[in-house]
């Protein structure tokens, strides 16, 4: 897959994010926003590696949600970002009662972040889209099972790396559709740390 410059801006920012991150925690391991901007980080990251590489990543990303949330259960930026790794693990998962309960587990995160936050358009999109997850998880499944299908007809070696272009495709369709749905992960809701404070009057 081929980097816009945008992309690639993207993953530099993430980058720095995760190793600012990193050393913060070595000095502070009980600082939530810290561990939120990590997980998310993370999130971000995961989009531009390959399924197994990303899977483990977002694993890792719920790992640092995880301890945020144990020190400030909560802050609507963490339970969103949770919402976000739980909806992109059930993208990643092909069989659908397993994707149905990390929908159902994300759905719960975005309505305590809307809670938290009920102005938050941004939570309240996540929200309704979360609630047709589990309808847009069974397209992909069938068009990745299609694809697979009508790449039967050619020989085998063709056919396998047809298939594994077609995967991969379709992994970069259901993060394009996780980003553009429910928000581009954790840095919405993080920017605003990153802004500079004004100058002193």
């Amino acid at each position: 897959m081929e980097f816009s410059q945008a992309d690639f801006d993207r993953l530099l920012v993430a980058e720095h994010t995760r190793k600012t991150a990193e050393v913060t925690y070595d000095k502070d391991p009980l600082d939530a926003e810290n561990l939120t901007k990590w997980g998310g980080a993370l999130l971000e990251l995961a989009q531009f590696q390959t399924v197994s590489d990303a899977k483990k990543m977002i694993n890792d990303a719920i790992s640092k949600l995880d301890e945020a949330l144990a020190l400030n259960p909560s802050r609507h930026e963490t339970l969103w970002c949770m919402g976000n790794a739980l909806s992109t693990t059930a993208f990643m998962t092909t069989d659908s009662d397993e994707a149905k309960v990390s929908f159902d587990k994300a759905a719960q995160f975005f309505q305590k972040a809307v809670d938290a936050d009920p102005g938050n358009e941004l939570y309240q999109k996540s929200l309704e889209v979360a609630a047709k997850a589990p309808e847009l998880h069974m397209d992909f499944q069938k068009a990745a099972a299609s694809q697979q299908a009508m790449g039967g007809a050619s020989s085998t070696s063709s056919t396998s790396t047809a298939a594994k272009k077609k995967s991969s495709d379709l992994k970069y369709d259901i993060f394009g559709w996780i980003i553009l749905a429910v928000g581009i992960v954790a840095w919405v809701g993080m920017a605003k740390s990153h802004v500079p404070p004004p100058p002193p009057r």
